[in-house]
This record gives structure tokens, sequence and C-alpha cells, in this order.
């Protein structure tokens, strides 16, 4: 099983935003700082899951357990539920891909327990205003 910490960060709100990802699992470990543009802090933590959802696809990872300090997003995710209609794209789409694995786990770990991930949204922010 492949275990999966995300975390999506806004410097702003809304404001420039990333993604990390941080990945252990089968004797490796992988790390990803991903710029995404404007967005709000909850969508940045959307888009995160998005975007590692995607990666563990694209690397035929077929049993996930994702590990995320929204609270949001890890409710919307075992509810299958999703109230604010600004997130419902990004809800569908992400669960249109989990749809694909074999397993799939999500569960909400506290700020301390996520700080990896952390600090690669806070370097994939960074990358997204050097790019300006």
């Amino acid at each position: 099983m492949i275990e999966v910490y995300i975390d999506g960060a806004s410097a702003g709100n809304p404001g420039p935003s990333g993604a990390g990802i941080f990945m252990k699992g089968n004797g490796e470990t992988a790390c990803y700082s991903i710029p995404l543009g404007i967005l709000n802090n909850h969508e940045a933590e959307f888009e995160a899951l998005i975007k590692a959802l995607r990666l563990c696809l694209e690397k035929e990872y077929r049993v996930v357990s994702f590990r995320t300090d929204s609270q949001l997003v890890s409710r919307a995710i075992e509810k299958e539920f999703v109230k604010n209609k600004v997130f419902i794209p990004y809800f569908e789409e992400a669960l249109s891909l989990i749809e694909n694995f074999d397993l799939f786990f999500i569960k909400w770990i506290p700020n301390t327990e996520n700080k990896k991930a952390d600090q690669l949204a806070r370097e994939a922010i960074r990358k997204n205003t050097e790019k300006r």
C-alpha cells in the first residue's frame, strides 16, 4: 500500500497557491511541489488531492491510503457529498479518479502529522510567485 500525504496552501484567499504531495511505499519515497495559480485555500486542498490521484494512477498504484489535514476534503470524499457549489467540479473529478483504484482510503490527520506535504505546498507557492 502506498501512503500519500497531501496539502494545499494559498498565500491569500484567493492568492498564489500550491500543492504538496509526499508519497511513501514499496521502499521508495517521492516529493512533489506543484504550483496551482490563483486559488483559495480550499480549492488548493482539492487540487492537491486531484494532482496526487493522477500521479498515483500514472505510477499504476492500485492500493492507496491518503492523508490530509483538510477536514473539508476528507469529509467530502468520505461522505461523497459537498455542499458548496464552488467545490462540486473538484469533488466530482476526484470521485471519478478514485473509481480507478482497487482500494482507496482517506484519513484526516492533524497539521503536525502533515509537515512534509505542508512544506512542499509552501515551496510550490514560492515557485508560483517566481513565475510572474
